[in-house]
Parts: structure tokens; sequence; C-alpha cells
């Protein structure tokens, strides 16, 4: 497995020492500012570009303990069709979900653009083994995960 590059020198904490002090913010600018922009138009296309992008950035989730087959495969239908009345509407990036219904996700998605994410690492604590969570990342890909969301013991 590859191993993540080292971090170059500075990066260690504590952060605080290293971080660019925030002078005091100007109240009467603030208001002032806030009140041009909610004065200001945008334009249709821009609404539109913006809606789509965050469509198509959104990852369904469901990570219930009573998830089935059958509900994930309905959650499936909706990440490639978010609005069935409307074809326009762009489908969504990836449906997650815990490792055992990955395979689920796989044979829905496959060939729709939307990928297949699955949790890991001991969701939802973190508080497992370090080689226990590298079994479940690597359990998680070779079942045909495209992404794995991890958790940190922090």
């Amino acid at each position: 497995m590859a191993q993540a590059p080292a971090l170059p020198a500075g990066f260690g904490l504590p952060l605080e020492p290293r971080l660019p002090r925030i002078g005091s913010v100007d109240a009467v600018a603030l208001e002032e500012r806030a009140a041009t922009l909610s004065r200001r138009s945008i334009k249709r296309e821009a609404k539109m570009f913006a809606l789509e992008l965050a469509v198509r950035m959104i990852d369904l989730t469901t990570l219930e303990g009573a998830d089935t087959p059958g509900k994930v495969g309905a959650l499936c239908s909706k990440a490639v069709r978010p609005d069935p009345s409307d074809p326009t509407v762009p489908s969504v990036a990836a449906v997650c979900v815990y490792p055992n219904l990955v395979p689920t996700c796989v044979e829905r998605l496959t060939g729709t653009g939307v990928k297949v994410a699955s949790v890991a690492t001991a969701f939802p604590s973190g508080q497992a083994p370090l080689d226990l969570k590298l079994r479940e990342v690597e359990e998680g890909v070779a079942l045909g995960a495209d992404e794995i969301d991890m958790l940190i013991d922090r």
C-alpha cells in the first residue's frame, strides 16, 4: 500500500503561532457591504449554473442500521434522477453507504456516472486499532467503492 508523503517542516501542532492575527472588524463597513450585496441581482444563467453545480456535488447518504438492499437501490435511483419529472436535473456525485451495501450500489450505478462511496475506519467513532481500519478501507475498495470516507480518532 502506498504511504502518504511526509509533511514539510512547520506543519506540526500547535498552529496558533503560525496563523495570522485577525484585527477588529469594522461593523459599519460590514453592514454596508452586506446591504449592498443583498440588493444585487444574480442573472438566471448564473443561478442555474450554481444550482446544477450544487446538485452535482451532493453525496446521497444512508447510514442506518436498518438499511436494506431495496432501500439502497431506491436511493441509487434517486441519485441518478434526483427529480424524475425533470430530466434536466443532473445526477448527484455519489451514494454513500456502509461497506456491506457497496455491491448493491455498484450493481445499480455502473455506467451512470454516479460514484459509490463507503464509510470506513470504525464509523462513526473511529475508535479501532489502525490495522483494522486499514483492512476495512481495503475491503471497501475491493467491494467496488470509488471513495472511502474515513474517520480519525482525535
